[in-house]
């Protein structure tokens, strides 16, 4: 049961980071200034360093042995769920704006954004969303039950795009009307980190699925679908 309390706490924590990033990102991103620039942006830099940091290392199956030696195997997707939900509060909390005006648009955008985040949150719910909150690895331990990973299987827009949360992220970083220099900055690095992340995360996937992930490399997109399915 307690294990169970664990991931529901830590999902609560990661809705309430979403909903805070969801708003943080339409205004809070871009001002107003309390210091100055050359001040604000390796503050920001390093918020930004560590919540990539911490979704690397602890994404890595070497860290999850170690860190299963110290608490139950089911706690432990839960136990990162709750550290990157932790992080995002403390970027959006201490994130230091640097208002310049880089470009401002037309409203339209703000659709655009909504999508991006649409699509990010509905992919979730194309693969298996409770097992990638940590809440089915310790439902299953609160029932006795052995819990599986989930097997390989092209659903939906994984159909069409290896990575269409990691596409709708980009987007809801990009689509705004008001691009400030803070906000851009964020953009930049959050765009460098997704690629980034996205190697480290098919390499464990190569290793995790055998010869069928390399298949659908060939096949699919990683996170353009500028091509259809043959």
């Amino acid at each position: 049961m307690k294990v169970f309390g664990y991931a529901v706490i830590a999902y609560a924590a990661f809705l309430s980071s979403t909903v805070w990033a969801i708003v943080f990102l339409t205004g809070p991103i871009d001002g107003p200034a309390t210091r100055p620039a050359w001040a604000a942006l390796p503050i920001d830099a390093a918020l930004l360093l560590a919540f990539a940091v911490q979704h690397s290392v602890m994404a890595r199956a070497g860290f999850k042995r170690r860190l299963t030696r110290l608490i139950p195997q089911p706690a432990e997707r839960g136990t990162f769920v709750l550290a990157a939900s932790l992080l995002m509060v403390a970027l959006f909390a201490w994130w230091q704006p640097v208002p310049r005006v880089i470009w401002q648009t037309g409203s339209w955008l703000w659709v655009v954004y909504a999508a991006g985040w649409a699509l990010a949150i509905g992919s979730t719910f194309m693969v298996d969303h409770a097992d990638l909150v940590g809440l089915k690895q310790a439902y299953r331990h609160l029932r006795g039950q052995e819990y599986r990973p989930p097997e390989f299987k092209e659903r939906w827009l994984y159909r069409w795009c290896r990575h269409p949360m990691m596409l709708g992220l980009v987007v809801a970083f990009w689509a705004t009307p008001r691009m400030t220099a803070g906000h851009l900055f964020f953009a930049v690095a959050g765009t460098a980190y997704i690629m980034v992340g996205i190697e480290f995360e098919e390499r464990d996937l190569r290793s995790r699925f055998g010869t069928d992930y390399p298949a659908y490399e060939k096949r699919v997109p990683s996170l353009v679908p500028w091509r259809s399915r043959r």
